[in-house]
């Protein structure tokens, strides 16, 4: 498949809307629960899951509007790649320029990726964000 130059704001809206709902029913679960242990451990296996669900929303999305500076959407780039093909610690990408002090969860080359929920909550607001700055279909009138 050819690279994705720009998504419509209805592609956005509806994959933002399902990452909200996914979250949703997590909290949902999470209150209902008796045994914090379990919700503690099951918290960063969904976390990092939803991760690559952020990223499968625009698998096509063309690596020059993307660009290299460290930005949200770069993050989650090297999340998924480091969560499928790393054991999930994070691997430096010398195209990406990713600095733990001012990306959005703050990890640094090798370390564990263990995504909580506020983590997650921020990555994907972040996320979505950049995507509209950068991909968001013109509207033609």
């Amino acid at each position: 498949m050819l690279c994705v130059n720009t998504y419509s704001q209805d592609h956005i809206d509806r994959c933002r809307a399902r990452v909200t709902s996914s979250v949703e029913a997590y909290r949902a679960m999470a209150a209902a629960a008796t045994d914090d242990a379990a919700i503690a451990a099951f918290e960063p296996v969904f976390f990092n899951s939803l991760v690559l669900a952020l990223d499968t929303c625009f698998t096509h999305r063309s690596r020059t509007i993307e660009g290299k500076d460290g930005n949200p959407v770069n993050e989650v780039r090297l999340l998924c790649a480091s969560l499928t093909q790393h054991d999930g610690l994070l691997v430096a990408d010398k195209a990406i320029r990713l600095r733990p002090e001012t990306s959005v969860l703050g990890y640094a080359p090798g370390d564990e990726i263990a995504v909580s929920e506020a983590g997650f909550v921020r990555l994907a607001e972040a996320y979505f964000d950049e995507m509209e700055s950068r991909f968001l279909e013109p509207v033609v009138v």
